[in-house]
């Protein structure tokens, strides 16, 4: 029967989840439901292409057309998920779908077309010298779980698992909700003293609006006064922590320690049997943190297709040439890097 490759249309967006759903490399980040988000919080164009056998789903790919004056104009498949590059039943799905995004470059005038994998494709699948990758800049961190609370907690190094033993001794609490605002005003108050734009208040909203269920907000109390809060995404058995940060006050409290703690915890009483960690930079001190909770980093494999002429994208905070506006954005009162910040991040997909 012939293949053929064609766009996602909202009655077929059930079909494309259940095939995410079955693939083995499936993520939460190859769901349907991403292509409104990225449309509607950031005003990109997207395009979630699958290939098709007979009206049956052989492969997916989802991309996102991140074109800004600041930092240029890619395919990104997914933009702002650390995973999405394409999924295939077989070779000739995967080869269709890679061939379509490619011819998308020409009439989207994209420098670059961005496949993001969490696990290299078969090596007969890609030509790595017409898609050469870049898997020294991030890594992701995974780990199982159990069902067992206090075998979770001995599985952390004894100096992670001292701070989260701190923030017990000290009382402090957590809630779970769809808060979304109050967990945007600690993390943009995290992120600008970390000298990066932040998200806008609309796109946490129109994740939550998405997702629903597969999504909560964990917040940590210290008393009445919440001082840390993350953003998680559930997928099959894994939890994501995902967007989150702290007060000036967490890190005297041992808040995010415990709020990882209490992610873990909740959701291994959900269910959940692995934990991800997300993607970091190498050299962060993200990176160091989550390797400090005994999770081994693993590199993510990111390939390109380039235009004439053209480099890998480099939008990274550690690029020098970034080194004066993290420094400056860290000084900016909170009230103006919020209204800064959102116009800016739309173009680090």
């Amino acid at each position: 029967m012939a293949l053929v490759c064609r766009p996602l249309d909202d009655a077929r967006a059930p079909a494309w989840d259940a095939f995410v759903a079955a693939h083995p490399e499936g993520t939460f980040f190859h769901r349907a439901a991403w292509r409104q988000v990225i449309g509607n919080a950031f005003g990109h164009r997207t395009h979630y292409l699958m290939a098709e056998r007979d009206g049956t789903i052989t492969g997916v790919l989802p991309l996102g057309h991140v074109r800004t004056v600041l930092f240029g104009n890619s395919l990104i498949s997914v933009p702002f998920c650390v995973y999405g590059g394409p999924l295939a039943a077989d070779r000739e799905s995967f080869s269709a779908l890679v061939a379509a995004a490619a011819a998308l470059m020409e009439p989207a005038r994209a420098s670059a077309l961005e496949l993001r994998f969490r696990a290299p494709p078969p090596t007969d699948w890609l030509d790595p010298a017409a898609w050469p990758a870049r898997s020294d800049l991030y890594v992701t961190f995974r780990k199982p779980i159990t069902a067992d609370d206090e075998a979770n907690l001995k599985a952390i190094p004894r100096k992670q698992r001292a701070m989260v033993r701190k923030g017990i001794e000290r009382g402090l609490s957590s809630i779970v909700s769809r808060d979304v605002d109050g967990l945007h005003r600690i993390y943009a108050e995290s992120v600008r003293n970390l000298g990066t734009p932040v998200f806008s208040r609309r796109y946490f909203r129109a994740l939550a609006a998405a997702f629903g269920d597969d999504l909560d907000v964990v917040t940590i109390r210290d008393g009445d006064a919440p001082v840390a809060a993350v953003m998680n995404f559930y997928w099959r058995d894994e939890v994501l922590p995902y967007y989150g940060g702290g007060t000036a006050a967490a890190r005297d409290c041992y808040a995010n320690d415990f709020m990882y703690w209490e992610v873990m915890r909740r959701a291994a009483a959900r269910g959940c049997a692995m934990f991800d960690y997300g993607r970091s930079k190498l050299g962060t001190g993200a990176y160091a943190f989550k390797k400090n909770w005994g999770f081994t980093p693993e590199p993510l494999h990111y390939h390109f297709r380039l235009a004439p002429g053209a480099t890998i994208p480099d939008h990274n905070p550690l690029n020098p040439k970034y080194r004066l506006f993290i420094a400056a954005w860290k000084r900016l009162p909170l009230p103006i890097a919020n209204l800064l910040g959102p116009p800016i991040v739309r173009g680090l997909g």
